[in-house]
């Protein structure tokens, strides 16, 4: 949702509820950093905070159009960014040609889109702490810069291997740049019904983006022919929007905020002022190390994490295969010539677009569900997530894939065909949406939604970058009818995953350890509360 993923920051989304908008000062005695122990007494430390409830400074305290500016910008640069994933997949035959490259027996032409997601999931594990730790704004741009410089020589290649390794550290740095914005919606929307307009519109764009290359850029091949054109369009784009950027992104985090705030009064009065962050915040490195261990622990040690990793995964893997297989099927079928092929993403395109409308009807099913919570009354139940994702799951995905499948016909229009790919793009949307949505709601109170989402992230990747590859073979060997059967077939056994969430998810939930410790933390947090 991560990745490049659908997977966004969920601590972001899990920090920020009505508990965290305390806006006192603080003064009390408390141990100052590590680096400023030995100069600091420990009776003599002001805890700074928001100046009041009404704080400008607060994002949460944004202007409505404020927030809407930097958030619409947010949610643009996820959309164009990933547009440097599979657009290069209209031009394989070309760069082939160019660099003497033969899938004749495997798909070769794909591994740089195999990079690309590899470096994503990399990315996002390794270096996504560093990226909270100074903050949206600085961040993001520091980024973008490298993203860019790393387009160039795409651009320039004079041999694939250029090619595979640049792309694998731009894919890394979208992944960066998706997570880094994604977190701006909780920043600066503070309820789930503010964010979930938002929220549903990062996941459809980064979706989209990752779906919109090859039908944007197959008019490059078809009126200019020269695949170089795909990264010169993009390094025009990206260069074009980097002072927009530059000027409309602002920071938002309201612990970056606060921690420069600190850093000032420190400097101007020489007094020891520092955040509670900057006091409670473990050293750089031990957190690396937890955000590179904790989400493969958590994906092998718990079942829930595990299974919505695979359901989640395969729908956004189905995306990358797309862009193999229907080469495969329309250029046989109805003799396309392989630019045109392109445009035929458009249906899966147009499928996610419509997928996002059901997030409303999602979001108020879950709200509702508050009534009937009898394990924590008047909060929702998590897997009241999950039931539109139901029908998504085995009548979009499963539905789709046997429509596309089964109408593969040289006799049947091609629109046909088509109709199957929108209907699975439909279902991934809901699909990687519902996954993210729940996986952050379970985990939330555990402080482990991120490490979580992580691993989501990282799955789907790894799956978007590997399963592509087995396109090529598969229809060939199995057809283009019992391949698409196979993968309706897997779509149907990982749609029952919801299902079984939905009827045994409390007992699920009271089986792993870190939901139960955080639904204790949760309620003891609640008792403290009242009066």
């Amino acid at each position: 949702m991560t990745t490049p993923t659908a997977g966004y920051t969920a601590e972001r989304f899990a920090s920020h509820s009505s508990g965290s908008r305390r806006h006192d000062t603080i003064l009390y005695p408390l141990a100052a950093p590590d680096s400023e122990k030995a100069s600091t007494p420990q009776d003599n430390v002001t805890i700074l905070d928001w100046d009041g409830p009404h704080d400008p400074a607060n994002p949460y305290n944004w202007p409505k159009q404020r927030k809407w500016l930097v958030t619409t910008t947010a949610l643009f640069s996820t959309l164009i960014v990933t547009l440097n994933g599979t657009g290069i997949s209209v031009a394989a035959l070309e760069i082939n040609q160019d660099f003497g490259i033969s899938d004749a027996t495997f798909p070769n032409s794909y591994w740089p889109i195999t990079s690309w997601t590899l470096g994503g999931a990399v990315f996002v594990i390794f270096f996504l702490p560093v990226m909270e730790d100074v903050g949206v704004r600085i961040g993001f741009l520091v980024t973008y810069i490298f993203f860019f410089l790393m387009v160039i020589p795409q651009a320039l290649a004079q041999n694939f291997a250029t090619l595979i390794v640049t792309r694998f550290f731009s894919g890394g740095c979208v992944s960066l740049l998706a997570n880094t914005i994604s977190s701006v919606i909780p920043d600066v929307w503070a309820t789930d019904v503010a964010r979930s307009v938002p929220v549903g519109l990062y996941i459809v764009l980064y979706l989209v983006g990752n779906t919109l290359g090859p039908p944007m850029f197959a008019g490059v091949m078809q009126h200019i022919g020269d695949w170089r054109w795909i990264f010169y369009i993009q390094l025009i784009l990206y260069g074009a929007m980097a002072p927009v950027f530059f000027v409309l992104l602002r920071e938002t985090r309201g612990n970056v905020i606060l921690r420069r705030r600190a850093k000032q009064l420190r400097k101007s009065t020489g007094k020891h002022i520092y955040t509670a962050a900057e006091m409670d915040q473990p050293p750089l490195y031990y957190r690396l190390f937890k955000s590179t261990t904790r989400p493969a622990y958590l994906l092998f040690t718990e079942p829930v994490l595990m299974a919505s990793t695979l359901w989640s995964a395969f729908s956004f893997g189905t995306v990358f295969l797309f862009t193999q297989s229907t080469a495969q099927v329309f250029s046989t079928l109805y003799d396309w010539p392989e630019y045109s092929i392109g445009y035929i993403q458009a249906a899966v395109v147009i499928g996610e677009v419509l997928g996002w409308f059901p997030s409303f009807y999602s979001t108020r099913l879950y709200l509702k569900s508050a009534a009937r919570n009898k394990e924590a009354p008047g909060t929702p139940i998590p897997e009241a997530r999950l039931y539109v994702s139901v029908f998504a799951s085995f009548i979009s995905i499963v539905g789709g894939m046997l429509v596309y499948a089964w109408t593969s016909y040289a006799w049947i229009h091609w629109i046909v065909p088509a109709i199957g790919l929108a209907m699975v793009g439909f279902g991934i949307q809901v699909v990687i949406t519902a996954v993210a949505d729940y996986i952050t709601d379970i985990y939330a109170a555990s402080g482990y939604a991120g490490s979580a989402v992580s691993a989501v992230a990282a799955g789907e990747n790894i799956v978007a970058g590997f399963v592509p590859l087995a396109a090529q073979s598969m229809y060939a060997n199995l057809g283009f009818h019992w391949a698409s059967t196979l993968l309706a077939f897997l779509a149907l056994m990982l749609s029952f995953a919801p299902v079984i969430f939905i009827l045994f998810g409390r007992e699920l939930r009271s089986r792993s350890p870190f939901m139960v410790a955080g639904n204790q933390l949760k309620q003891a947090a609640s008792e403290e509360r009242e009066p």
